[in-house]
């Protein structure tokens, strides 16, 4: 399933090296989607606002909706925030201007991790995003329940984008 998620990362990376989304300083991006994991299926939404020519911050939260019936997951389980900050690269590669490349880190409520976005855009204001996440560091050091596992494990999201200036 991961080599396939990677397969489709690389693709749609391939396919769309030819223009850039993001405008700079005081940049607004919004995004909703479905978020895809072991034992869980979600929403993810997402707003990053540009402070520079490459980089912004932003939060991001997501919520696990379809968990199998095995993990005993409450809402604190289910749910969690993180502030992000993007290296946004498409003026570095000089893609153009309706794709965006965002390596990016977040420190969020269940760990400080790591992630890798792809936004295309169709118009100005909609266009599609895909991002694969994953954790650098847990806050729990032992051995994690099924329901802790949630939001500590590889995540794969796609979705749709929306441009707010």
């Amino acid at each position: 399933m991961r080599k396939l998620l990677f397969a489709l990362v690389f693709v749609l990376a391939v396919s769309s090296v030819s223009a850039q989304a993001f405008e700079g300083k005081e940049d607004m991006k919004f995004q909703i989607g479905a978020n895809f994991q072991d034992n869980g299926t979600g929403i993810v939404v997402a707003y990053d606002y540009g402070l520079g020519e490459n980089f912004s911050l932003g939060l991001s939260s997501s919520y696990v909706l379809g968990v199998e019936e095995l993990i005993n997951a409450d809402f604190g389980d289910r749910i969690d925030l993180k502030a992000r900050f993007n290296a946004n690269l498409g003026s570095v590669f000089q893609l153009g201007d309706n794709v965006d490349i965002y390596p990016g880190l977040d420190l969020g409520l269940k760990n400080f991790g790591g992630h890798l976005g792809i936004r295309y855009f169709f118009s100005d204001g909609f266009g599609v995003f895909t991002e694969i996440g994953a954790p650098l560091a847990k806050y729990k050091t032992e051995t994690l329940t099924p329901a802790e596992e949630l939001h500590n494990q590889f995540v794969f999201s796609l979705g749709a984008s929306f441009n707010l200036n």
